[in-house]
């Protein structure tokens, strides 16, 4: 964080540390004013997508969709299909053969591209840096200063942190339909179980796969913000969280640990897929909104008793 941003944060929490922003009721207990805490989600947000290292991170993000479009429109240039290559339930080959027919399948490619690593990895580093990188610039001690207190604070921090799981989502997605829709044909579409839907039902499944991603990295938020409550370097939270997540994934490969994989968070990441079938599978997707929910549950109660017992001195 640079020196003018540190002093934009302290400025910040000290005007909202003045007394008056602080009412009081008839036993002269001290409330906090709700428009504080969307005054203490906007800073936090702005905050976060200011930073150059978020920009970068969405770029990528971006960019993605782009290269397989191209590799797509290259690959089947001479009047191919695009070739299978294996694979199926809806990820990513079975969703790549489509997009020559239908640019939207791009959507569905992209997200199932990104979500098993830049995703999660964005997200990893955006949640790990939420509270141990004001820590390391200096700005945490200032923030507590402000009426709202640390449950208030870690709560719009991790706010941001779902805002931005949503953005980075919409980025791909958006993207991936705006490549697709100049590379390939857009229409009905064709569901992987051989059913026929409008594109407007299309688009609106598109819709719930975005959301259905986003609640995806939930747990990956939730673990990134207690990892980042342990420590002071921004740095370490980021790499450790990160790290988690690739040992999760690697995991979640090997056959001989079947018994544990249902419950690793990242398990259940391509049940999105199922929503492009005709009819929808829940199963799978009820599941993996369970176990996001679970993890948000263990992983954020630890990162409140961390970071309320914790003693701060930067």
């Amino acid at each position: 964080m640079s020196r003018a941003e540190r002093a934009e944060r302290a400025a910040h929490a000290e005007a909202e540390a003045v007394p008056q922003a602080v009412p009081q009721d008839g036993d002269g207990v001290r409330r906090v004013n709700p428009l504080w805490s969307l005054g203490l989600f906007r800073s936090e947000l702005a905050v976060t997508l200011r930073r150059w290292r978020t920009l970068a991170l969405l770029g990528v993000l971006a960019a993605v969709p782009v290269l397989v479009g191209i590799a797509v429109k290259i690959e089947t240039g001479d009047g191919s299909t695009g070739g299978q290559r294996g694979g199926g339930g809806g990820e990513g080959p079975a969703f790549m053969a489509q997009i020559t027919n239908n640019g939207l399948f791009l959507v569905f490619t992209a997200l199932a591209a990104t979500l098993p690593f830049f995703l999660p990895m964005a997200v990893g580093v955006v949640a790990g840096d939420a509270v141990a990188g004001e820590a390391n610039s200096g700005t945490l001690r200032y923030l507590l200063v402000a009426p709202a207190g640390r449950t208030r604070l870690l709560l719009a921090k991790y706010a941001a942190t779902i805002t931005f799981c949503l953005l980075a989502t919409l980025v791909v997605a958006v993207s991936a339909l705006a490549v697709g829709a100049l590379l390939f044909p857009l229409g009905d579409l064709t569901t992987i179980s051989g059913t026929r839907i409008s594109f407007a039902d299309g688009l609106g499944r598109a819709l719930l796969i975005a959301l259905a991603v986003t609640a995806s990295l939930l747990g990956v938020a939730a673990l990134g913000v207690f990892v980042s409550t342990l420590t002071d370097s921004g740095i370490a939270a980021m790499a450790t969280t990160v790290g988690l997540l690739i040992t999760v994934q690697i995991l979640d490969q090997i056959p001989q640990l079947h018994a544990i994989q249902p419950y690793l968070f990242s398990h259940y990441w391509l049940s999105f897929a199922d929503l492009v079938r005709d009819p929808v599978y829940w199963e799978e997707l009820r599941k993996n909104l369970g176990l996001q929910a679970v993890y948000v549950a263990v992983f954020g109660s630890a990162a409140w008793a961390r970071f309320t017992a914790k003693g701060v001195t930067a």
